[in-house]
């Protein structure tokens, strides 16, 4: 299978996919700028996506390599205008500051509560291991992650 999708929509790979990153493509051919670049080596995980619902570093993944696979990113999770609750999660508990790692922490944070949406203090420390801030000091980030779960369990739901 030679396509994929980003948010919804599909794309053709060809010749070119070899030659770049996930990033790259999300970035460069869409415009698609809230995934970040922050270290281009998965460090730093400000490039976090989705991908077939789970956390990726998408500086690290070859174009390529995603062929058959469905990628959201930062920019599909408000609808009609509104912020997604996980967004104003952060918002809600000033889990904000220069705002450059957010989008990557909100889709580690998306990841994990499609997965667990009851998670410890830990269990959200673990999630955001590959998340750098250097900003907030992590409290107000876990703080919006325990919200932002408590607001999932309250509509069943992460949609």
């Amino acid at each position: 299978m030679n396509t994929f999708t980003v948010n919804g929509t599909a794309y053709a790979l060809d010749a070119s996919s070899r030659e770049q990153t996930l990033m790259h493509f999300l970035r460069e051919e869409l415009s698609l700028t809230g995934t970040k670049n922050g270290c281009a080596i998965g460090q730093c995980g400000s490039c976090t996506v989705l991908v077939n619902r789970k956390a990726v570093r998408s500086c690290t993944i070859p174009l390529h390599r995603i062929a058959g696979k469905h990628v959201l990113t930062i920019e599909a999770l408000s609808q009609d205008g509104d912020l997604h609750l996980i967004q104003q999660a952060f918002i809600d508990a000033g889990a904000l500051q220069c705002g450059f790692c957010t989008p990557g922490m909100i889709m580690s944070s998306y990841g994990l509560l499609i997965s667990d949406p009851s998670p410890t203090r830990e269990e959200i420390r673990l999630a955001l291991r590959g998340n750098i801030c250097r900003c907030t000091g992590y409290q107000q980030i876990i703080d919006a992650v325990e919200l932002a779960a408590l607001r999932v369990r309250e509509l069943g739901t992460i949609l």
